[in-house]
C-alpha cells in the first residue's frame, strides 16, 4: 500500500481544513483570548484570515478573575462573543454555570509556570523544590497574577512549601498587566507567570521553569459562549486553532500542542 509523507499529509490535513472553513459562509467572530494563549493566537489570526475571509474581533482578558476585561466577567455582562480561549478548568467552570456551550471545549495547548529577573540580574536556582524555597525567602519582593498561575502559586504552592506567611507580604497579586513588565521596570526582583506570557516581554531573562514536585501544568482551551451569535464559525475557528496548521505558532509561543489522542 502506497504511504503518504509527513509532510504531504500536513499538507491535506491543511488543506481539508481551510476547504471545510471556506464553507463557512464569511462573517466576524469576536474572540476573548487570555495572555497564556496571546503570542500564539497573534500569529495564528492573520493565517486564518486570509485563508477563510472571515474577520477576527480580537479581546484580551484574563481566564478567571474580578478584573472588568476578565473572561468570566464579560460573559456575567453578557458581552456577545463567539470563542473564548482560557484556562481548561475556568471554561469547565463556565461550562457548569451555561455560560459557554457544553461539548465546545476543544483543548490547544499545555503550559508551565516560569520565574524571570530583570535583564541582567543574578539568576537563583530554582533547579529542586528546596532551591526554589530558598530563593523565595531570599527575594525582596515577588510577583504573581490574578489568574491561573497565580491562583496556584497563593493558595497551593506557597503553602505547600511552608513560607506562605513568611513572604506574603513581600508578595504581590498583578491584576491586568503583565507580570514580566513590573520585572523589567525592577518594581519587583522576581516574577512568575506562564512561561508564554513572559517570552514576549521585553527587559526580563526568564530563569526556567518551575521544578519537578512545584510545576503546576495548565490546559488551554477554546471554548463557544451562550452568547456567540456565530457558533458555526466559532467552531469552525476552533477546529482550525486545533489542526496541525496551528502547532508551529503554539510551539512557538513557549505552549505545546495539545495534539488528539
Amino acid at each position: 500500500m502506497k504511504t503518504i509523507s509527513s509532510p504531504r499529509l500536513a499538507a491535506l490535513v491543511l488543506a481539508g481544513a481551510i476547504f471545510n472553513l471556506a464553507a463557512v459562509r464569511a462573517a466576524d467572530v469576536t474572540v476573548v483570548t487570555s495572555g497564556a494563549f496571546t503570542a500564539a493566537y497573534k500569529e495564528i489570526a492573520p493565517q486564518y484570515e486570509q485563508a477563510t475571509h472571515n474577520k477576527l474581533v480580537s479581546e484580551f482578558g484574563a481566564s478567571m478573575g474580578t478584573t472588568h476585561d476578565a473572561i468570566p466577567m464579560r460573559l456575567a455582562r453578557g458581552e456577545a462573543i463567539d470563542v473564548v480561549i482560557m484556562a481548561a478548568d475556568a471554561l469547565d467552570d463556565l461550562i457548569q454555570q451555561g455560560k459557554v456551550k457544553q461539548g465546545s471545549r476543544v483543548d490547544l495547548g499545555t503550559s508551565g509556570i516560569g520565574m524571570a529577573v530583570k535583564a541582567g540580574a543574578p539568576k537563583p536556582d530554582i533547579g529542586t523544590v528546596d532551591s526554589l524555597k530558598h530563593a523565595l525567602l531570599a527575594t525582596k519582593s515577588i510577583a504573581y497574577s490574578d489568574s491561573a498561575s497565580g491562583v496556584y502559586l497563593s493558595t497551593v504552592l506557597f503553602p505547600k512549601l511552608g513560607i506562605d506567611s513568611e513572604i506574603r507580604s513581600k508578595s504581590r497579586k498583578i491584576e491586568g498587566t503583565p507580570v514580566g513588565e513590573l520585572v523589567a521596570k525592577g518594581e519587583v526582583e522576581i516574577g512568575f507567570q506562564q512561561i508564554s506570557e513572559l517570552l514576549p516581554v521585553k527587559g526580563i531573562d526568564i530563569v526556567g521553569p518551575l521544578p519537578s514536585g512545584a510545576q503546576k501544568i495548565t490546559v488551554f482551551a477554546a471554548g463557544i459562549p451562550a452568547s456567540s451569535k456565530q457558533p458555526q464559525a466559532a467552531k469552525a475557528f476552533i477546529q482550525w486553532l486545533a489542526s496541525p496548521a496551528a502547532y508551529p505558532a503554539i510551539k512557538k509561543s513557549g505552549l505545546e500542542p495539545a495534539k488528539p489522542k
